[in-house]
């Protein structure tokens, strides 16, 4: 059974998706794993599900910035997306402009 937090994921999936229409599926997933490297340290096959949902929203702000959108959810959303295994420091939110 689906988590509330693996729709949320998939939702803001289906959003990152639609402000990068030029964007292949398969190139956005890997595209996902770089970002998943570079902000928390490893691969998207090797991120939890909160982990990889502190990077879609992340990547959804970074996306709605450069569209010249106002990001909804330019932080942290609203509840704690913190896994045990990652400090709370790595997973701050970034501001767009350094994305």
């Amino acid at each position: 059974m689906m988590s509330d937090l693996q729709r949320e994921a998939l939702s803001v999936l289906a959003e990152v998706l639609s402000l990068s229409a030029d964007v292949r599926l398969g190139q956005l997933f890997a595209h996902l794993g770089f970002l998943g490297e570079v902000h928390l340290g490893r691969g998207l096959g090797y991120i939890d599900d909160d982990e990889l949902l502190s990077v879609l929203y992340r990547h959804r702000a970074e996306l709605q910035t450069r569209l010249g959108g106002t990001p909804k959810h330019a932080l942290q959303p609203t509840r704690a997306v913190i896994s045990s295994s990652q400090s709370s420091e790595s997973l701050q939110a970034a501001p767009a402009a350094e994305l």
